[in-house]
């Protein structure tokens, strides 16, 4: 079997594909230029879901019969947002920006919000497309606070800045694997790997 990541962020691709060896899944992974590249996406839609599902079915729409679409979509949502960013985490300083955009915008729009109120979380939604049209969806989240200033230099993304409910460091300070066994997208990948385990590896 094939798997193919439906990204081109390549801090996704190389997190995705550390989780996947460390499963140590007998499948081989690609990016989306082992055929052709990812095509273009607009990510309309007002879920996660939603939006992993689109990417996944683009890619599926051009992978061979023993392929595979797997697709991210998350973001955090902080509390005293009522839920923002959201679905807009990657774009939350504008189309274009970059993680430190995003960041400095967060941290800039959080300054106000008292300690007590900081509360948020995030959230991760893997798609799954065969070409054939078969679709799952597998979720995960984790609960935490924001910080006024970022810690740590690992991970990507608002990892800076989130602290993890019951832990005394950000995702940012952690170790890929010490994340990825609390994380969002962690949890994510597990409820995947069960399910492809039990469809495509029966026989092994």
């Amino acid at each position: 079997m094939k798997l193919y990541l439906a990204t081109t962020n390549l801090h996704k691709i190389e997190e995705l594909n550390e989780m996947l060896r460390e499963a140590k899944i007998d499948a081989e992974v690609h990016t989306p230029l082992a055929v052709g590249g990812m095509p273009e996406v607009i990510e309309d839609q007002d879920t996660f879901s939603g939006n992993a599902l689109k990417k996944a079915r683009a890619l599926a729409a051009f992978l061979p019969d023993d392929g595979l679409a797997l697709a991210d979509d998350s973001g955090i949502c902080i509390d005293a947002f009522y839920g923002a960013p959201g679905v807009y985490s990657a774009r939350y300083a504008g189309e274009g920006a970059s993680d430190q955009d995003n960041l400095d915008k967060l941290i800039r729009e959080m300054e106000p919000v008292p300690e007590g109120s900081r509360g948020g979380r995030f959230t991760c939604y893997l798609a799954v497309v065969s070409p054939h049209g078969e679709e799952n969806v597998f979720e995960g989240e984790i609960l935490g606070e924001i910080l006024r200033h970022s810690r740590g230099s690992a991970g990507f993304g608002y990892d800076p800045v989130f602290l993890p409910s019951g832990r005394n460091r950000t995702t940012a300070e952690m170790s890929s694997s010490e994340k990825a066994a609390i994380s969002h997208r962690g949890k994510a990948m597990r409820q995947f790997l069960d399910w492809f385990s039990k469809t495509y590896l029966k026989a092994n």
